[in-house]
This record gives structure tokens, sequence and C-alpha cells, in this order.
């Protein structure tokens, strides 16, 4: 399933942009002063090779799952709080419900990897990978099937809202202990220092952060993850909701749906579909910059700029939630807002 979604990826073709411009530069406003709500709508025309677009359906995809280097106390909270925060999720109390019925999108709750018997809760995607990975500073967090099968769990979310007709996916997660890993995946695939790419997570004080780190340095030295293949670093330093994230926009990409990045842990995800098909990133849209240090090193090697920056470090989707938001302006004033012609308003500029 993965080499065959990975061979359907395209390019955008640019010649979309080309005439997503031409009308944007005929609406009544001088020429680019929408700033990035006009990039948007351009791409937006681009991913659908379609010159009026429509977004009918959205959803947010909240990957929860556990792990096993939480037992190094790596996080600010006990690892319940995962399995807690997803009947939260499922009551619709959490930020990202909040924030999702404000952006009108749905929620999508995954089992990927939590170490909990949720039996047949109403609501939850039962796709359950494991229970939780091991704790990766004693060896491999999963085995290699078990990160092609998250991948895979994620490519195949996509297709299955793509073809309900779902037209724009985020991206969200609930892990305790998940910037451990995100930080892990960062270092090994950026070639950065730990130190850069490894923020407070929840919170964490001063020496919890200092032993955060060492953790992770001892997990990359004793598995010797390979940058060059990103299974690898997923199956050796990762973890099952990051793996369901970079199948997801894999499969998103695969369709032709844009796909809205969350935060940390969102985005070492996408880092991981980067890596095994770099045109995916003609899909992503960043939806901000969080407040975790490593965050903007992943998209600034991806070459993707966000487009909120609210000192958010929530996780679940939150931020995407809000970029959806802007995104859907942009498109709206692409198609709603009136040309020169239709307003009966003079463009000629004046010397």
């Amino acid at each position: 399933m993965l080499n065959e979604t990975l061979s359907k990826i395209k390019p955008v073709d640019p010649q979309w942009y080309d005439l997503a411009q031409k009308r944007l530069d005929n609406l009544t406003k001088p020429l680019g002063s929408l700033g990035r709500l006009e990039e948007f709508a351009r791409r937006l025309v681009a991913i659908f090779e379609d010159a009026m677009p429509s977004i009918n359906k959205k959803a947010v995809f909240t990957f929860a799952g556990d792990h096993g280097v939480a037992e190094e106390g790596v996080s600010a909270y006990p690892k319940e709080v995962t399995s807690q925060m997803v009947f939260n999720f499922l009551r619709g109390g959490a930020g990202i419900n909040v924030l999702a019925r404000h952006a009108g999108a749905d929620v999508v709750v995954i089992d990927i990897g939590v170490d909990h018997d949720f039996k047949d809760i109403e609501g939850l995607v039962h796709m359950k990978v494991l229970r939780g990975t091991k704790n990766f500073t004693k060896g491999p967090a999963m085995t290699r099937e078990e990160a092609l099968k998250c991948v895979e769990t994620g490519i195949e979310l996509a297709n299955a809202y793509a073809k309900r007709g779902y037209r724009l996916f985020a991206t969200g997660e609930m892990g305790i202990g998940n910037t451990t890993p995100s930080s892990a995946i960062a270092a090994v695939l950026t070639g950065r220092p730990v130190e850069e790419v490894t923020g407070r997570g929840t919170g964490i004080g001063d020496e919890t952060l200092k032993r955060k780190i060492e953790v992770i340095k001892r997990g990359i030295e004793i598995n010797s993850p390979d940058p060059s293949d990103p299974i690898d670093v997923l199956q050796k330093v990762g973890g099952a909701e990051i793996g369901g994230i970079a199948g997801l926009i894999l499969g998103a990409s695969a369709n032709r749906i844009p796909v809205v990045i969350d935060g940390f842990i969102s985005t070492a995800g996408a880092l991981i579909a980067y890596k095994l098909k770099p045109e995916t990133k003609d899909y992503m849209f960043a939806a901000h910059n969080s407040q975790e240090i490593g965050h903007k090193v992943i998209l600034e090697l991806m070459g993707l700029r966000p487009i909120l920056d609210f000192d958010l470090r929530l996780g679940e989707g939150t931020g995407a939630a809000l970029a959806m938001l802007m995104i859907e302006a942009g498109l709206k004033i692409y198609k709603e807002m009136a040309t020169f012609q239709e307003a009966g308003v003079s463009n000629e500029i004046q010397n």
C-alpha cells in the first residue's frame, strides 16, 4: 500500500497557479494586497486542479497513542492522561472539539496505539496497531512491520474520507510523552543537535528538560536510526500517532486533498512523509509556529511557512482547526469578491 500510494503522488502543476493569479489580479483590490490569503487560494486551485474549487466537508484527524519512553519521566503528566483525553474528545469537551466546531470541521478520533481497552465506545475509530510503543532507551520503539502498519492506517483513513467527499484534512494527536519521539525524529532527519530540537512539551522544568535531552540522545545512540530510511527512524524512535499522521499526509497527497499540519508532533509526522516523498510539500499547509523549538527547524527544512503564530503548544489539531478558517477565507475571497468588470470599477493605475 505504501509504495502504491507514493507512486500516485505528483507535484502540483504550476499552470493552475497562473490561472488563479489572473483572477486574483482582476479582483477589486490593489495587486497582491490580500497577501497570504491570495497564496492560499492559488494553492487550493492548483491542488484541486479546479478553477472554482469548493470545500464542503472537512475533518481533523486526531490520532492517539502511548509511548514507552514516558516511563523515563520526560513529561509533566502520567500516561493515563492519554486515554482520559480520548474520552474527553469523544464527549466533545476538549480544545480541538471547540475549535473544530468553530471551523465547521468534524473531529475524527483514532485509537492507533493507546495502552487501554476502549471496547466498543461510540465515536472512536478503532485502528489499534499496538498498545503503546516500547521504551526506545532499551531498544526500538516498534517493529518495522508495526511502523509500516501505522503509516498504512493513515493512508487508509485518507482514502476512506476522500471517498466520502471530504476536501480538507487536518492533523492532530494525543499521546503523553510524544514530544520526545518527535524531537528524536527531528534530530535524526534534520541532522541538528538534540538540544536544538527539544523543548518543554507540556511545560516541564529545567531538570526534566535536561533528562529528556539525555533520554533522546541515549535512544538515538542505542538504536542508530538510519536518516536515509524514514520508516527505520519511525520504527526505532517514533510513535504510532506520528506514523498515522505521516500516512494521512501521504494519502491526502495521493488523493489531491490539501492537509493542514498542526504543531510539533504533527510536523514530525509530516517530516516522515516529506522524506518518503518530497512532493507531499505541495499539499501541506503549515498551521502555525508552536513554542516547541524543534518545530521551526522542521518547517524550515521542508520550506513551509506557518500561517499563525499564537504561542500555541496544545496539539490535538487545535492550531490546524484555526488555520482552516484562514485557508477558507482565502478561497472565499477568490470566489466571491467582485472583479473590476463586475463591479464597474476602473482598474487603470495612474502614474
